[in-house]
């Protein structure tokens, strides 16, 4: 998968392997190549999510928002303008952007804890570059009413179930109000990948910060390095509340801030939506590359395994038969002989 033909349908062609996966789940256990989003609350993890739609579509309020993981794939529509989102547990139906809000908060209402099925959710839109992102709850300290005590462990316990494999990058988003020593997304990061391989960081709301020195310093990837580095972005969800304006708007506002701004202006491939948006394509379109002989051989062993065990045994030949299938369905996405 040499080419760029080839190389733009690896994303794709992970999001099939991956929707298997969801509808088997309780059998096939795979650690696929994916993104995985932390962050604080208020630390702008959803409006960044957003921005790369352009379109408002997550639930807002007060506390814990995100009490499913969700992935999102987003899906370059380029043959229609028109844009629309489909749900895995909706079947074929589509909704339009405004209405995913409404159908994430009907798959959540009485979790005052939090559930760790996920939802996936597809985006095709003409404006969106592919791209596969798992959201996670947002991570706190303290529970508030309704909510269970031990809710900051629920999340922790979560959070590392996914940034613990090996196959996850980890995108952490974290405002530039907060030293980044203190960041519990930072700190969780560092607990499973320490040598900063597998870590993207995203530093956002730079508009409000005050000593853009340190801003600049962490960008430029001369304090706490990580080897994929860090892209900053303003607050363009404050921007849009504010002034009465679109995402598109916000976005082009972002980008006139950081080619003015004089500390920020020569650092053109470290700003901005549009530069993580494809910045995060191009890592993750190459990460799944290097990741696909080990699950090719992954595969390979698992369907012999399975073979072998249904050569001895009789019992639950339903639920293996059904796996089998499920693997061959892999099998031929993956594109073996």
């Amino acid at each position: 998968m040499a080419n760029n033909d080839n190389m733009e349908k690896l994303i794709p062609f992970m999001n099939q392997i991956q929707d298997i996966l969801t509808k088997n789940a309780d059998s096939l256990k795979f650690d696929l190549p994916q993104i995985v989003v932390i962050g604080g609350q208020s630390a702008g993890k959803d409006t960044v999510l957003e921005n790369f739609v352009g379109k408002v579509f997550l639930p807002r309020g007060n506390g814990i928002v995100t009490r499913r993981p969700l992935i999102l794939q987003l899906i370059t529509n380029k043959y229609s303008d028109e844009e629309y989102a489909e749900f895995e547990h909706t079947e074929s139906a589509k909704f339009r952007i405004n209405e995913i809000c409404k159908e994430i908060e009907n798959k959540t209402v009485g979790d005052n804890g939090i559930n760790p099925k996920p939802i996936t959710l597809k985006i095709y839109s003409p404006t969106v570059l592919n791209l596969t992102l798992v959201n996670l709850p947002e991570l706190t300290t303290v529970a508030v009413e309704g909510q269970p005590d031990d809710i900051a462990d629920q999340i922790k316990k979560l959070v590392l179930s996914y940034i613990s494999k090996e196959n996850a990058l980890i995108l952490t988003v974290t405002p530039s109000n907060i030293d980044l020593a203190e960041c519990d997304a930072l700190k969780l990061a560092k607990e499973v990948d320490p040598a900063g391989t597998r870590t993207i960081g995203v530093i956002t709301k730079l508009d409000m910060m005050g000593d853009v020195r340190y801003a600049k310093a962490v960008l430029e990837n001369r304090l706490y390095p990580l080897s994929r580095g860090y892209v900053g972005v303003i607050d363009c969800n404050q921007y849009d509340s504010e002034e009465k304006k679109s995402i598109a708007d916000a976005i082009e506002f972002e980008k006139e801030f950081f080619n003015s701004h004089p500390a920020y202006k020569f650092l053109p491939d470290r700003l901005g939506v549009h530069c993580l948006h494809q910045m995060l394509n191009e890592q993750l379109t190459n990460h799944i590359r290097d990741k696909l002989p080990a699950l090719r051989n992954k595969l390979d062993t698992e369907l012999s395994n399975i073979i072998q065990y249904l050569g001895k045994k009789d019992c639950q030949v339903i639920k293996s038969a059904s796996k089998i299938e499920s693997l061959f369905e892999l099998k031929d996405f993956i594109g073996f002989e």
